[in-house]
């Protein structure tokens, strides 16, 4: 990794909306970012920072103070797939990504720059990471790379909210097969195991906490399924509140899998802040200094935070511009005075948090042996 960082300079323009229009005109589906990333790098080295494309494809930027207190803006590129006409009408622009996640990965890079230009002692490191949509590819590579004293993930959570949590997922694949049989025969046919499977997962997680709020609920879905008399197969998805037993549930679905095999396609466990974390609280205080009250949130969904945050155990939530009801739908767009409102309270949070954190030595936010 480069030590070295370049003197923080102002972005060419003033205006953030620029950085923004690009980065949403540039499309960067999953696992096709590359166009993206170099456009953000090439951003953040005329705004002074040191910038590159990592291996896994991330676009990184460094700026701020050499000693201070690493404090990490982590939000990706990449979007789902469906092109959206790029359109701006005053302050509402349209198009891919302007939510999720975009406009709040815009945003961080805006107010890392005030920020070193303020002259933060803080470290700042932000990232631009990619396949964040299918398998958080680009947050994995930077686990063993990094240890930041706090983590700013840049999702969408509104301008005056603060996302403490996500519930985590398990997503399962149930195959079972039966000897072919006619259909009037009492013999049980695969589709019937499949079906059965299906119904008893439901019925086992209707039992966790069926009163709580849906945050704390086991949530399952059937998300695909196929088949016939002879083999069946289903898909599905389960969104886990934090402190589930999903080893518990796996041994469970395991002894009542009636010769079925059971395949466990992805697992990631819930996490979850609390509002007296020092990231919350800064960006909390940030959004009432704005004059705006801030609203604490959890997700269904998952993110980044949840690949990152149980190996770094550093201080976290998640903040960006933008209505996330409206991510990955044809409808997704952006309040340009909310961006603006988000870069705002994101610079002022960095110059609190810093001030919280305190000074740390040299590079005890990055690990040894990091490398590009």
């Amino acid at each position: 990794m480069n030590e070295s960082r370049s003197a923080a300079t102002a972005p060419a323009e003033s205006d953030p909306v620029p950085l923004l229009l690009e980065l949403v005109g540039t499309p960067s589906v999953s696992g096709d970012e590359e166009t993206a990333a170099r456009a953000l790098v090439r951003w953040f080295k005329s705004a002074g920072f040191t910038a590159y494309v990592d291996d896994a494809g991330n676009a990184v930027g460094e700026t701020g103070g050499a000693d201070g207190p690493v404090i990490m803006l982590l939000g990706h590129i990449d979007t789902v797939p469906g092109i959206l006409p790029v359109v701006r009408e005053g302050d509402v622009l349209h198009g891919r990504g302007t939510v999720d996640a975009k406009g709040p990965l815009a945003a961080m890079a805006w107010a890392a720059a005030r920020a070193a230009n303020a002259g933060t002692a803080a470290r700042i490191v932000v990232v631009g990471a990619v396949e964040e949509e299918r398998e958080s590819k680009g947050a994995r590579h930077l686990i063993d790379r990094y240890a930041p004293d706090a983590l700013v993930i840049g999702e969408p959570s509104g301008a005056d909210g603060v996302v403490l949590g996500y519930k985590g997922i398990l997503r399962l694949r149930y195959e079972v097969e039966r000897p072919a049989a006619h259909t009037s025969s009492p013999e049980e046919k695969a589709t019937e195991v499949a079906t059965g499977f299906w119904s008893g997962l439901r019925d086992k997680l209707a039992l966790f906490h069926p009163d709580a709020p849906f945050f704390e609920q086991a949530l399952p879905a059937l998300v695909g399924m196929s088949g016939d008399i002879e083999r069946a197969v289903l898909d599905i998805s389960c969104r886990v509140p934090p402190g589930f037993d999903t080893d518990g549930l796996l041994d469970w679905l395991t002894e009542r899998a009636r010769g079925g095999r059971i395949t466990v396609v992805e697992r990631t466990d819930a996490v979850r802040s609390s509002r007296t974390d020092p990231v919350a609280r800064a960006l909390t205080a940030a959004i009432r200094g704005r004059g705006h009250r801030p609203v604490a949130k959890v997700k269904l969904g998952s993110s980044d935070m949840n690949v990152v945050a149980p190996h770094w155990g550093c201080p976290v939530a998640a903040y960006g511009p933008g209505d996330a009801s409206l991510d990955h739908t044809d409808h997704e767009h952006i309040d340009l005075r909310d961006y603006r409102l988000a870069i705002d309270v994101l610079t002022d949070a960095l110059g609190l948090l810093t001030d919280t954190l305190g000074r740390v030595p040299v590079g005890a936010g990055e690990k040894a042996g990091a490398s590009q």
